[in-house]
């Protein structure tokens, strides 16, 4: 399986977090991977995030999102989905990189939904059409998983 780069960039187009991950699908406007968590365990919401749980991560240039499905590193189980409101990704050979916006949604494996970090959000003081786009891709995941069909 190829390898693939993942960068993460801020709004100034500096990358503020990379890693390895592998592809397993890649078609005309997404890429999903597989790559494993390499923090320490940390508390999250109502799970840990435990280092080496598995993440299947799909990126896309046609949406302002990405999506994390993240699996329990010992028992294989469905831990949620993280999705980061983000500006379209770019896709290159051996590299994806996305520009976060902050604004997050974390669905548990039991379907329930919270919004997080719309005060940094607010921090990053956006126009007035990113700001649109942003809310309307959050509008788009909660339709996704309010129909218990998340997006791939």
């Amino acid at each position: 399986m190829p390898v693939m780069k993942i960068l993460k960039k801020n709004l100034a187009d500096e990358v503020t977090w990379q890693y390895d991950s592998k592809v397993l699908h890649r078609d005309e406007n997404s890429i999903t991977v597989e790559a494993f968590f390499n923090r320490d365990d940390m508390p999250f919401q109502e799970i840990v995030l435990k280092r080496n749980d598995r993440f299947v991560e799909t990126f896309y240039t046609d949406k302002w999102y990405n999506i994390f499905e993240i699996y329990d590193r010992d028992d294989g189980r469905l831990k949620g989905w993280y999705c980061n409101i983000t500006k379209p990704a770019v896709i290159e050979d051996g590299l994806v990189a996305y520009v976060d916006l902050a604004l997050d949604l974390w669905v548990s494996a039991d379907g329930s939904r919270k919004m997080l970090d719309e005060d940094e959000l607010e921090e990053l003081n956006l126009d007035d059409l990113t700001r649109q786009k942003v809310y309307e891709s959050l509008q788009e995941l909660e339709e996704h998983f309010e129909s218990k069909n998340p997006p791939r």
